[in-house]
């Protein structure tokens, strides 16, 4: 045992959402991201997904066949993670990625067009409609997007990377100030 506590710090912590014309970018609160990984990739795995976690399309993304994040703003109890682990063992693993992974949401009108200045993805709602996940990079940073709304995305970062994807994003929003 450590003679030294753990203090938990939220990574974006004292930053105020970016509020431009057309665009906010926001943290979102730091509840739980699971990566769930499964050796099948056919919906039978993910709809047993959607009933254990009683979740919505938009809390369970789609990471590659067989993986999935599933995000939520609440921390999970050491009790209600290790539950979803047993309901869940039969299916897929979970690997508990709350500790590691940011949530950062930007919404507006011109939301689309800022994300589209730092990665390739088509963003256009046609090719990437309401509920769609990718993985992709936002300029060097590797960032998992999913479409929320028909003009907001949540963004899934790593912990290490989430203030220099803010800065990115408030460097890509500039022009809108």
């Amino acid at each position: 045992m450590s003679a030294f506590a753990i203090e938990h710090r939220a990574a974006l912590a004292g930053k105020a959402p970016l509020i431009s014309t057309g665009v906010t970018v926001s943290a979102l609160p730091e509840g739980h991201v699971l990566h769930l990984l499964s050796p099948s990739a056919d919906g039978d795995v993910s709809r047993i997904i959607s009933a254990v976690f009683r979740c919505d399309a938009l809390a369970k993304r789609r990471v590659s066949p067989g993986q999935w994040f599933v995000v939520g703003d609440e921390q999970l109890s050491p009790a209600a993670l290790a539950d979803i682990v047993q309901k869940l063992k039969p299916y897929a693993d979970v690997v508990d990625q709350s500790h590691g992974r940011i949530r950062i949401a930007i919404a507006g009108a011109k939301a689309t067009s800022v994300l589209a200045k730092g990665t390739a993805v088509d963003l256009a709602l046609n090719a990437f409609p309401v509920a769609h996940a990718t993985t992709t990079l936002i300029g060097h940073i590797a960032a998992h997007i999913t479409r929320v709304s028909e003009d907001g995305f949540e963004l899934v970062v790593l912990r290490g990377f989430a203030e220099s994807l803010w800065d990115e994003l408030a460097d890509l929003s500039a022009e809108f100030r």
